[in-house]
């Protein structure tokens, strides 16, 4: 039986669902009636709908107490996300430098609308460069060097397309940029293979079960045998692979491809112009005249399409999803042929944002959530901080992944590791370095605001609820270099440049402890070339680098602040703090690292840590 629910009862608890104003209302009508509702009614409180008129069925000239009686004993909000968020794919380009990746990424915005032209990558006297390389040292090597966030719209979908640096050296951005994204679109070079910043980008994206898609590229060139390419793939990889395209030919008698999806052939002209529309398709009902127009190539390439797919495995989705089997296209970038294939199975094969997992420390207790993207309540995580967008204004730019709920414009926001209010003015989408205004978000876009401090890679940001979201890793560096300042009066410069460069995660920063000059810590070399680079550009600062004798670092915690104190009084030279205040010990070769641990074995010695110092790896 359920109990009764007094008017003043019943009143309260529709009060704490502050929206539902319509039921409200017809409570405050009905206080003097005696009520006996059905006992799913106790649920509202918990339900918190979004929408005024939330149930059908009123009518207005009815009374009060039937109105109530009407009320349906399941309460469904008529305000979803889940439409939303299903037309949301988010993905990162990855492969090894000159792939075609940046190419590949401006076909993709062409195609959909985004953009009318499409830019050069190579080619310093290019009359456009490609949109997602922005930065003036990018434009001049021909190379990206930091990771860009592009939104477009496609079949009804939107599609948030991030398009990564393949060089090793900036390897840091392209794994951040991984842990924000749904899927990834692998390229590989048809002349070369698997290549190395291709099996340790991939090793990321198999450790996070993330679905690859794979574009073989230049096949309009002298390339490997396509079987040969799925067998390398297969094997370096450990995925099966599963082909929806077949080249025709290859180099100067590539003929098309054959769409397994459609059961047709796209004949291929050259051309960087050419849109889907203009080639020529051709059922593959008409064999016949295919073998006569194209007549060896065409058989070499069914005989070894036949063997390519007796050997694969029919394409699961669910394998797809979670990362143990990879769909295979072939194209050619540069002449848009073969990419309309790719963005199509983008939008029907790629999953929609998924749940993702919060850990929080409460009372000296881990405690795990599954947040949902379809969860009410916003919430975001940092994934790159970018100084220095517009350089007329100096800004810098937060990037954040939505990972639930909704973003609309005002809306108060709470950084999780510093419990501060953040009320950002400007909040954008983004078109490379272009940015537009955003007048609402779901989860699985990328939005980014000016910040002017108080935000840092890895935050998590939500509308008021305790989260924090990890798996944004920081990596200790393997070279190191002193920065000398050419001119002393720039020293406020300096030290302005190196904290933003340090949080934006484009060089470790150290400070030693006992003084001295500041010192950089990178992955490769080229991080200092394009540090040194913007130093001056930006900041209007000439800077010297000079090797020192450091060869790597370890973060460290102590079981007791005792013992910590302890270690720091024994090697007051080595220690330095890195950006986020997190004590680091610097060493000059690895046996130093083992020395220490053998002295003082309370000390734990960390890899990696995340992001904004919230968490450190496991001693090594």
């Amino acid at each position: 039986m359920t109990p009764s629910l007094t008017p003043r009862r019943w009143q309260g608890a529709l009060q704490r669902s502050s929206e539902v104003r319509i039921i409200k209302a017809v409570a405050m009508q009905a206080s003097r009636v005696p009520l006996q509702p059905p006992s799913p009614l106790g649920k509202i409180a918990n339900q918190k709908p979004r929408a005024t008129a939330l149930y059908r069925g009123f009518a207005p000239s009815e009374p009060a107490a039937r109105r109530l009686s009407r009320l349906p004993t399941h309460l469904e909000p008529l305000v979803s996300y889940a439409p939303e968020t299903r037309r949301r794919r988010t993905f990162a380009i990855i492969s090894h430098p000159d792939a075609g990746k940046t190419t590949l990424t401006e076909k993709l915005l062409l195609f959909s609308g985004a953009i009318q032209i499409a830019g050069a990558v190579k080619g310093r006297k290019a009359s456009r460069h490609a949109t997602s390389d922005w930065m003036e040292i990018e434009k001049q090597r021909g190379i990206s060097v930091a990771s860009s966030v592009m939104q477009m719209a496609y079949r009804d979908h939107v599609v948030n397309l991030l398009d990564t640096p393949g060089h090793k050296d900036f390897s840091e951005d392209t794994y951040r940029v991984l842990t924000a994204v749904d899927s990834a679109l692998m390229v590989i070079d048809a002349a070369n293979g698997v290549e190395a910043q291709t099996r340790r980008l991939i090793e990321v994206c198999r450790q996070r079960e993330t679905p690859i898609i794979t574009f073989v590229n230049k096949m309009d060139r002298e390339v490997r045998d396509p079987l040969d390419i799925l067998d390398e793939v297969e094997r370096e990889l450990g995925m099966p692979c599963v082909p929806m395209t077949w080249p025709v030919g290859q180099g100067k008698t590539f003929g098309g491809i054959i769409n397994l999806r459609t059961q047709a052939m796209t004949v291929f002209e050259a051309g960087s112009e050419r849109r889907p529309q203009d080639f020529e398709t051709i059922p593959l009902a008409q064999a016949e005249a295919l073998k006569a127009r194209f007549s060896h190539d065409w058989d070499t390439a069914t005989e070894s399409m036949e063997l390519a797919t007796g050997a694969s495995p029919t394409f699961d989705r669910e394998a797809f999803l979670a990362g143990k089997q990879t769909p295979v296209f072939f194209g050619s970038g540069v002449n848009n042929f073969g990419v309309m294939e790719v963005l199509d199975a983008l939008v029907d094969l790629a999953p929609s944002p998924g749940p993702r997992k919060s850990s929080l420390v409460v009372n000296k207790q881990p405690v795990e959530k599954t947040v949902l993207p379809d969860d009410e309540g916003f919430s975001g995580v940092v994934f790159k901080v970018q100084a220095n967008m517009d350089a007329n204004h100096r800004d810098r730019i937060a990037f954040v992944r939505v990972a639930s709920g909704k973003y609309t414009p005002g809306m108060r926001m709470k950084v999780q590791r510093t419990a501060k209010e953040l009320r950002p003015t400007s909040v954008v989408t983004f078109m490379s370095q272009r940015r537009e205004a955003v007048d609402e978000a779901y989860a699985g876009d990328i939005i980014g605001f000016t910040t002017h401090g108080g935000v840092q890679l890895g935050d998590t940001i939500t509308d008021g609820a305790s989260l924090q979201f990890t798996g944004l890793p920081f990596f200790a560096p393997e070279l190191f270099m002193t920065v000398i300042l050419k001119n002393p009066l720039r020293t406020k410069q300096l030290q302005t440049g190196l904290e933003q460069l340090g949080e934006e995660g484009a060089i470790q920063v150290f400070k030693p402890e006992v003084g001295g000059p500041m010192l950089l810590g990178a992955v490769g070399q080229l991080q200092f070339e394009v540090v040194q680079h913007r130093l001056k550009t930006e900041y209007d600062c000439d800077v010297r680098l000079e090797g020192c004798q450091y060869t790597g670092a370890r973060w460290i915690t102590a079981d007791t602040p005792a013992e910590l104190r302890e270690f720091t009084n024994a090697y007051p030279q080595r220690l330095a703090l890195d950006a986020a205040n997190t004590l680091a010990y610097l060493c000059t070769s690895p046996y130093d690292v083992r020395l220490a641990q053998e002295r003082f074995p309370k000390i734990h010695f960390h890899p990696l840590r995340e992001h904004a110092g919230l968490a450190l790896g496991s001693a090594g």
